[in-house]
C-alpha cells in the first residue's frame, strides 16, 4: 500500500464559457475502471444532446489504468489534455468528463487543448483535492481529569484527532504518521504521567485537505 497519495475530495462539477462554447467539467473519485466507465456513461446520458462528452481517468495504486477519449473532437485535443491535468496534479483514482456545447466559433487545436485543460483544472479546484495518508490508529483512554489537557495538546499537535468518546472514561481516537508510533506513545505517557491506556486500532488512510 502507498504511504500517501492524492485524489479528488468529492464528486462535483464546474463550467466555463469560451468563445460561446459551454464546457462543463465533471469530476469523481473512482476505485475501479468499471466505476470510471459507469461515470462517463452517466454524464453522456445526462448530456446526450451535447456536441461532445470527452473524458479521461487514472485508476490504480500505480496508475495502471489510464484512458482518454476525444469523443469526436480532433485527435489529441480533448481526452489527452484532460488526462495530462490529472497527471500533472498527480491524482489517482480520478475520473473527469468534460461536456461541450458548441457555440458556433471554432477554437482550433490549441484553443481546444486550452479549453479542455482549463475546464478540468477548474472542476478539480471546485471538487477539492485531498491527500490520503496511511496512518496508525490508536485508542487512548483517560480519566476526565485529564480531558482538557490532552485534548488541547492533541489539537495543537500534528497528530490527527479523529473523535472523542465520552463514556465512564474518555476515549480519544488518534491517527499517527507511520514510523512515529514510539514517539507518540512517549509523548502521551509524559502528558498523562503514565495514566493512559493504549489500544491499537490498526492502519487506515486518513484524508487531509490540500
Amino acid at each position: 500500500m502507498l504511504s500517501n497519495y492524492y485524489t479528488v475530495k468529492k464528486e462535483d462539477f464546474d463550467q466555463l464559457v469560451i468563445q460561446k462554447s459551454r464546457f462543463i467539467g465533471y469530476v469523481k473519485r473512482v476505485e475501479t475502471e468499471e466505476e470510471a466507465q459507469d461515470f462517463v456513461q452517466k454524464i453522456k446520458k445526462k448530456h446526450h444532446d451535447a456536441t461532445h462528452n470527452c473524458s479521461a481517468y487514472m485508476v490504480g495504486e500505480h496508475n495502471q489504468v489510464q484512458k482518454a477519449n476525444d469523443d469526436g473532437e480532433p485527435n489529441g485535443t480533448a481526452g489527452v489534455p484532460i488526462l495530462e491535468v490529472l497527471k500533472k496534479q498527480d491524482l489517482k483514482d480520478t475520473a473527469v468528463v468534460v461536456t461541450r456545447y458548441f457555440g458556433g466559433i471554432k477554437l482550433g487545436a490549441g484553443g481546444l487543448i486550452r479549453a479542455y485543460s482549463s475546464t478540468t483544472s477548474q472542476a478539480l479546484q471546485t471538487a477539492g483535492v485531498v491527500e490520503r495518508k496511511l496512518m496508525k490508529g490508536f485508542s487512548i483512554v483517560i480519566d476526565y481529569s485529564l480531558l482538557g489537557k490532552l485534548e488541547n495538546a492533541l489539537r495543537n499537535s500534528d497528530y490527527i484527532l479523529d473523535s472523542i468518546n465520552y463514556l465512564d472514561t474518555v476515549e480519544f481516537i488518534v491517527y499517527v504518521p507511520d514510523g512515529e508510533e514510539a514517539e507518540f506513545r512517549n509523548w502521551i505517557v509524559d502528558l498523562t504521567s503514565d495514566n493512559a491506556i493504549f489500544s491499537d486500532k490498526g492502519t487506515a488512510y486518513v484524508e487531509i485537505d490540500v
